[in-house]
């Protein structure tokens, strides 16, 4: 059952079951109200019959035997124009006392009503008639009536437009649902990037807003597990290709090899021994199960030792390295070998891409908001186009396309940077606009737990 025909079904059980709530409550106050306006209008003469029927009653020996001899109504307190009739009937309705012109039937029907009691046993019912009353008690039975009539017709009136209120309000609120449903089940069938429409701000603008951005990331996890195959062939057949090459030269020479030609191919194994192991390291930071060894690390003394350490390439570009500091809380736990190779591939990134005379600038500072470490690394490189920015830590993603292989790496380096970061409980961001530089941002918690602290 759909989730609007629920809320109708809901909205109309409750509007029906109120409306003969009301109707019926209405219809008992009214009825009990005239029976109670009735009885007190001849309160006085039911008293005064029932204690002269009760005194002879218990006179006569707990009887009724020659009741109807007696003239009851002789001395009521009656108006001359009302034309009084009374009706003595026992508990099995057998007639006792008829006095008056009224027959007996229409005492019944028309008249007031009273039960004689002796001792707490009913020993007769006493009923007491004349115009007024009549008319009393026959608009005791019609206004009951007409109001049941008025208000039934329009209780119906009302649930009708209540149902088609509820029927619209259904509908109404279960359009944005039925608008997201198919895109739900295309997205089912693996039909990712599929966007479904956001025609409100409220509840289900937001879901739909979600599922949009839950799409989008599917559809670019899709691309990149597709991409990823594809990339590390590409990646293994160029110095496959290369080894086979030199193997098949050497083969066809038929010569003594010498030690320098096979340096070409020791290249080759070395880069892919280092394309195997970052791919088995990145998999290992992204599966969570990256081991670390965590000490507290003065990160400008390591961030120090990695300038120093490249101070010649940065030389031979005539480049400045720049290590400054504003807080003094600069040791952090994290394993240093990690931190080393983010670090490291974030330098040699900035050395590269900044032109000769230019700066390379590394700063810290303490963040109490967030109680991290923040480290920039900022460059006067030429800068990277914003569209590239958001795909730059994607594992074989790089800006330049056109850019060798050989000279631009092999795309790991930010991936991984990013996964040993996360692993650590920090972050890692790009900044960046054409022709004004690059800035890398790294944040970096003070306290861990115990446990990550330790290590695995």
């Amino acid at each position: 059952m759909s989730v609007g025909r629920k809320i109708f079904i809901v909205l109309s059980s409750f509007i029906i079951g109120f409306s003969a709530v009301f109707v019926l409550l209405t219809y008992i106050v009214i009825r009990d109200s005239m029976d109670v306006m009735l009885q007190t209008s001849r309160e006085e003469e039911l008293d005064l019959l029932q204690d002269r029927l009760l005194s002879y009653y218990v006179k006569n020996g707990h009887t009724f035997r020659a009741v109807q001899d007696q003239a009851w109504l002789a001395d009521s307190p009656r108006s001359a124009d009302r034309r009084e009739s009374i009706l003595l009937v026992s508990g099995e309705q057998t007639p006792l006392l008829h006095e008056g012109e009224a027959v007996e039937k229409q005492i019944k029907r028309l008249g007031v009503k009273r039960t004689l009691h002796v001792e707490g046993d009913a020993v007769a019912e006493l009923y007491y008639y004349d115009t007024d009353v009549a008319n009393l008690t026959k608009l005791r039975i019609g206004t009951p009536t007409s109001i049941i009539i008025l208000l039934g017709g329009g209780t119906v009136l009302f649930v009708l437009l209540s149902l088609g209120a509820a029927y619209w309000i259904s509908r109404r609120l279960t359009a944005p649902l039925r608008k997201l449903v198919p895109a739900i089940e295309r997205l089912g069938q693996g039909e990712y990037g599929i966007q479904a429409p956001v025609t409100s701000e409220d509840e289900y603008g937001r879901v739909a807003v979600a599922f949009n951005g839950m799409s989008s990331k599917l559809e670019q996890s899709e691309m990149a597990r597709r991409n990823l195959v594809a990339d590390v062939a590409h990646e293994l057949r160029t110095p496959l290709t290369i080894v086979r090459g030199k193997l098949d030269l050497l083969q066809q020479n038929r010569q003594p090899i010498e030690p320098e030609l096979l340096l070409p191919i020791q290249d080759e194994l070395i880069r892919l021994t280092r394309l195997v192991g970052d791919l088995h390291q990145l998999s290992l930071a992204e599966a969570k199960q990256l081991p670390l060894v965590r000490k507290p690390t003065d990160m400008l003394v390591l961030l120090n030792q990695i300038r120093e350490r490249l101070e010649p390439e940065a030389e031979a570009k005539h480049l400045a390295l720049r290590l400054t500091s504003t807080t003094e809380r600069t040791s952090v736990p994290v394993d240093p070998s990690r931190i080393t190779q983010v670090f490291l591939n974030l330098f040699v990134n900035a050395i590269r891409y900044t032109p000769h005379d230019g700066l390379v600038h590394v700063s810290l500072l303490e963040e109490s908001s967030s109680g991290m470490l923040r480290i920039d690394i900022r460059d006067t490189g030429p800068g990277i186009e914003e569209a590239h920015l958001p795909y730059l830590f994607n594992r074989f993603y790089r800006t330049d396309e056109a850019r060798a292989r050989h000279q631009g790496g092999m795309g790991l380096g930010l991936a991984i940077a990013k996964e040993f970061i996360v692993s650590h409980g920090g972050t890692i961001q790009a900044a960046s606009k054409p022709g004004q530089g690059t800035t890398f941002t790294v944040r970096l918690p003070y306290h861990v737990s115990d446990q990550d602290l330790h290590g695995t």
